[in-house]
Parts: structure tokens; C-alpha cells; sequence
């Protein structure tokens, strides 16, 4: 597929990197670029190689949130349309949260609205210092509606009310320590961070990183004693694999597991 709104290339055989395409609005979200993004998903969630997906936005910007012009199309849509469109944009988020590889958001500028919503869908988060945030959704009398479950989960309940009954915007010192991102560096030291975090996936093996992400998805608000039979199973699973094998005996061997792979 030919997109137009995103890129989506391979770093290597392990690393895939999708950048929202359109610098000149701020990589905002259309219908084409949410349909684009949900091609480019099920292309990477099919590569079994792949264990990680860099997510960033082209120019100055990550994302700022939905198109205005998209949002003046919806106001002329009838009740259902404006459901089904929502439901797919909906779709998107969930397919970014249950993708089975590493979602490493490099937040390289503002990210509102939606962006906020990915950033807070990401695994493993890198800002630049320069980047800003904001649930800006009531500012225009609406309300972060598909991003809620992934901002409520990322921030706590007190943090989500805090931030998206206000739209106050947070620098990235202030995203960092309330944990909307993992790690803040400058804008020249980004690639290098992502760099880090990409060695460091690329030290396990691709099926543990598909179960373990599944695995917490699962059990996130569940009390402990209902996950019991659930994790016992998804443990007894593991141990059966090649991967077991090889990991404990790489470790006892004292060598480098045989999917370990070196970045460059």
C-alpha cells in the first residue's frame, strides 16, 4: 500500500519506524492517516521478526490531535455516522495497545489531543526536552473520549481528571514525573536514547515480548487471586517453549542467548 499521510520503514530486520506524515499541520489525525495507521499495524503485528515499532512524527510536531477540517466534516455527519467513524478511530488505539511488539514512542515535539492519547498507549517512551502536552479536547467542547481508557491507566485517576478537566499543558520535565513519558533528553541526544531502549529490546526474544505485553494487558485491574489459574497456565506455557530452553541455558552456559542481536 502506497500511504500518504504516514511512512512506515525497516531499521534492520528487528525495527520498524512509523512516522505521521504531515508536517505541515502538525501530523494531525484524518480519517485517510488513522486508516493508514491501521494498515501499517497489521503489516508489522504479521512480521514475526520484528520486535519493535519506533513511533514519532515527521518536522516539528508528534501529533496535534485530530484535523480541524476533519472535525468540521463530522459536525455535518448524522448520529450513526459520527459513531461508526469514532468506533474507528477507537479500533486504532486498541490496535496500538495489543500490538505484540515494542511500542517505543519518540515524542520529538507537541503531542495533543490524540497524540496524547498515543504517547500514554506507548511501551517504552522517549521525549525530546522541547515536547508539550495536553488533552486540549474540551477546549473545543468535546472530550478525550477514545484516548480515555490508555490516559486514566497511564496517569491514575487523579492525574487524568487533573489534566483533562483543565487542558493545561505540561513541559516535559513535568511529563517525566508524573510518568507520561519514561525519559526526557535533549532534542540532539533523541535517536541516541531511542538507540538505548531498542539494544536493550533487542536482547529478548520476540514471543516473550508478544506474551509479557499480552500478559499485563490481561491482568491490569483484576485482583491477584482471580489471575491466579490464568498466570499459572501462561507460565507453564512459557516453560515449554525453545526460548526457555535457550535462555536458561545460555544463562547457566554464560553466553549470549542465540536471539540476542546487536543494533549496529
Amino acid at each position: 500500500m502506497n500511504y500518504e499521510s504516514i511512512k512506515l520503514t525497516l531499521d534492520g530486520e528487528h525495527v520498524a519506524r512509523l512516522t505521521l506524515a504531515r508536517p505541515d499541520i502538525q501530523n494531525a489525525m484524518s480519517m485517510k492517516l488513522v486508516q493508514e495507521l491501521r494498515h501499517a499495524l497489521r503489516v508489522i503485528a504479521a512480521n514475526d521478526k520484528l520486535r519493535a515499532v519506533v513511533l514519532t512524527g515527521e518536522g516539528k510536531s508528534f501529533c496535534a490531535g485530530g484535523d480541524l477540517n476533519w472535525m468540521q466534516s463530522v459536525l455535518k455527519q448524522s448520529r450513526a455516522e459520527r459513531i461508526a467513524e469514532s468506533r474507528v478511530l477507537a479500533e486504532l488505539f486498541y490496535e496500538f495497545d495489543t500490538l505484540p511488539k515494542v511500542l517505543v514512542g519518540r515524542i520529538n515535539g507537541a503531542a495533543t489531543g490524540g497524540g496524547f492519547g498515543m504517547t500514554c498507549i506507548c511501551d517504552v517512551t522517549v521525549a525530546s526536552s522541547a515536547a508539550r502536552f495536553s488533552l486540549t479536547e474540551a477546549k473545543l467542547g468535546l472530550l478525550p473520549a477514545n484516548i480515555g481508557p490508555y490516559v486514566a491507566r497511564r496517569l491514575g485517576l487523579a492525574r487524568a481528571r487533573r489534566y483533562g478537566l483543565t487542558a493545561k499543558f505540561i513541559d516535559a520535565a513535568q511529563a517525566e514525573r508524573i510518568g507520561l513519558v519514561d525519559r526526557v533528553v535533549e532534542p540532539d541526544e533523541l535517536d541516541s536514547a531511542v538507540e538505548e531502549e531498542l539494544a536493550l529490546i533487542l536482547a529478548l526474544p520476540a514471543a516473550s515480548i508478544a506474551s509479557t505485553k499480552k500478559l499485563f494487558n490481561d491482568v491490569i485491574g483484576r485482583p491477584p487471586r482471580d489471575c491466579m489459574d490464568y498466570t499459572a497456565a501462561a507460565l507453564a506455557d512459557a516453560w515449554e517453549t525453545e526460548n526457555a530452553s535457550e535462555g536458561i541455558a545460555a544463562f547457566l552456559g554464560k553466553r549470549s542467548p542465540s536471539w540476542k542481536v546487536k543494533r549496529r
